[in-house]
């Protein structure tokens, strides 16, 4: 047997003998894995933070058995001493978010809420608030630190949760109260926030984190302190697919509200416990309930600390477009089918802000508010904008001739006006935008010029006859072929507009089209001699004027006398206005270029402040260039007068 043989079981066990004493042995890391582990929570991965595992073993805990034990778990970390007061807080409010969570069975099913779950939240968000504004240091001075991002998550997560808890108990139950929950004494304030007329109580309210939507491109919020919510309001009045219908009867009846305030608003909501120290806020049963419209506010005061409000700007709007049924919708007006529209509603996207600028969009033929699915959420997105403007969408008939929904837009936008400001002197009410796509833009068009009698002298010129019945039409047609520029306009944006109509509608499969386009009887009734007189000043038509009324798609007929006119009408002096123009054809000249529907020479209009040319069809208010350059459009205006561009 060799030397070596016979010592070579010995190297091993040497071996173990000399590292015995080394107890930390180190592994790397890459940077991905670190971050996930140092960042993981219980929201993010279902298990305990590193900082709360860590709080848990400097008292001798196991988490394991920490868990098996919550109540246990929970008395040991409130009373032992070993932790400062904020990883005491912030392990707390961890813990009770577990134990919350634990409790949770189907949050979104109605009536699977439950008390316990919620007491729960009320703890986990007591907590957290306690973190913030009760321990030794302010929040400021944590400002780059990881912890307190998780410990803000489980309060806005604890606020959501424990809010709609409430809320779904209150529903399910008519006798539950929210002022007392449990041995809670809970006190709300809605003043922060503008709810539609006789509205006080919502129909749902929706977690935003909740919501993901196809069709929007973006998402946009705000980070700061609250859960984001949706409320969602039950409109009363006739619907069909929960949006605001007008019926055919309506035109004859009594006036209706030309507007509909937004049914789907964004709230932020906070909960403040009562207390000035520390083990008066964890002995507290006093929490208040408080409501902000992220658009107004910004930063609240929370524990003597200016804090950012949270807020979520996309998901009231891709809720309420979500359930709409506008597209379907808009193909019956169409074709003048059931449970279409046949008059013009102004839809707000937020609550009304007397202090905002306002933007009207315009939608075009067939088409509806879904035009500006993109456009108005890009507008929102922007912080900018968002503090200065607010967004009201024109939903009208797209089967109606140009000269009734010229007339009725307009009667419908200052009647919004004069409901929300009677006086004329918000800001809302000054410095109007339109922003008008295809035939909505021949129709913004329409709202800032003034016709100084051409119309009507082309109506009597072509009429002939002088008979009283005559006299007393035109009296009647006077509304609709005589008006001035709206005054409270200052700016539009024409989007791939036929501002001096299309050779497109001439075509046979548009004439087929043409003619399946029906008006709602109701509409023919009452404007049926109105129409037929507009048509009779076009020498085209003739005879056949007499049998049938023109509808939307004749008007956008390059040859349509009423185009024609419309297309010489001057624009208001005061008003700047922009184009944006789709080219579908890069290998022509511009002159002859088209978006494949609109030609450039009937979009163009002299005398514009800007033209873009987009490469893209005639959809071009959805392209990303077209959206930009909008935004750049309203940032310029909120320049001084020598700034801008």
């Amino acid at each position: 047997m060799t030397l070596f043989s016979r010592f070579r079981w010995t190297f091993p066990l040497l071996a173990a003998l000399l590292t015995g004493c080394a107890g930390v042995t180190v592994q790397t890391a890459d940077p991905a894995h670190y971050l996930a582990k140092r960042r993981s929570d219980v929201l993010t991965s279902g298990e305990l933070s590193p900082a709360t595992q860590e709080s848990l073993r400097v008292l001798d805990l196991d988490p394991k058995s920490c868990l098996a034990d919550v109540p246990m778990c929970h008395y040991t970390l409130s009373s032992a001493t070993g932790l400062y007061a904020e990883q005491r807080m912030a392990s707390l409010a961890e813990l009770w978010t577990l134990q919350a969570r634990k409790a949770q069975q189907a949050p979104s099913l109605p009536g699977t809420r439950t008390a316990d779950e919620v007491q729960a939240w009320l703890e986990a968000a007591r907590h957290a608030w306690a973190y913030f504004f009760f321990t030794e240091r302010k929040p400021s001075d944590r400002a780059f630190e990881d912890r307190q991002i998780q410990v803000r998550d489980y309060y806005n997560h604890a606020v959501q949760q424990a809010v709609t808890g409430m809320f779904a108990l209150r529903q399910h139950d008519d006798t539950a109260q929210i002022e007392r929950f449990g041995n809670w004494h809970i006190s709300t304030d809605f003043s922060g926030v503008w709810l539609p007329a006789n509205k006080s109580i919502p129909q749902e309210l929706i977690p935003a984190t909740s919501l993901r939507f196809s069709g929007l491109r973006n998402q946009y919020r705000r980070n700061g302190f609250g859960a984001e919510l949706v409320a969602v309001f039950q409109d009363n009045a006739p619907s069909h697919s929960g949006i605001a219908m007008a019926a055919d009867s309506a035109i004859a009846g009594p006036p209706q509200a030309p507007f509909q305030e937004s049914l789907f608003p964004a709230l932020t909501v906070v909960l403040r416990f009562a207390g000035n120290t520390l083990q008066e806020v964890l002995s507290t049963n006093v929490v208040q309930l408080q409501a902000f419209d992220p658009y107004r506010v910004r930063q609240v005061d929370m524990g003597n600390t200016a804090v950012p409000l949270a807020g979520n700007f996309s998901s009231g709007y891709g809720l309420w477009l979500a359930r709409s049924g506008f597209s379907t919708q808009a193909l019956r007006t169409l074709v003048g089918l059931s449970n279409g529209i046949v008059k013009p509603t102004i839809y707000l996207m937020q609550p009304y802000d007397p202090n905002r600028r306002t933007i009207v969009m315009l939608h075009g033929l067939a088409s509806s508010p879904e035009a500006w699915i993109n456009v108005a959420n890009e507008v929102l997105g922007d912080e900018t904008l968002r503090r200065n403007y607010q967004i009201w969408q024109v939903y009208y008939p797209t089967n109606a001739p140009l000269a009734l929904n010229n007339y009725a837009i307009r009667q419908a936008l200052q009647r919004t006006l004069q409901h929300f400001d009677p006086q004329g002197t918000a800001r809302a009410s000054h410095d109007l935008t339109l922003v008008g796509h295809s035939m909505g833009g021949v129709l913004a068009r329409l709202l800032v010029s003034n016709t100084e009698g051409q119309m009507l002298a082309s109506v009597e010129k072509s009429a002939g006859a002088q008979t009283a019945d005559d006299k007393a039409l035109r009296a009647k047609l006077r509304p609709y072929l005589e008006f001035e520029a709206l005054p409270q306009v200052s700016s539009a944006i024409f989007i791939a507009a036929p501002h001096r109509g299309t050779d497109f509608a001439n075509h046979r499969i548009a004439r087929w089209v043409s003619n399946l386009i029906t008006l709602p009887f109701s509409m023919v009734e009452q404007f049926g001699d109105i129409t037929r007189a507009i048509a009779n000043a076009s020498p085209r038509i003739g005879k056949q004027s007499l049998l049938r009324i023109p509808n939307s798609i004749d008007n956008l007929s390059d040859t349509d006398d009423y185009v024609r006119l419309a297309a010489d009408l001057p624009i208001a002096p005061g008003v700047r206005y922009h184009s944006i123009i789709g080219n579908y054809t890069p290998n022509v000249p511009l002159q002859a270029s088209s978006d494949g529907i609109v030609p450039y020479r009937s979009a163009h209009l002299d005398g514009a402040a800007s033209e873009l040319i987009v490469p893209f069809s005639h959809s071009v208010q959805e392209h990303p260039r077209a959206i930009v350059e909008i935004r750049r459009i309203l940032h310029n205006q909120l320049l001084p007068q020598n700034q801008k561009k």
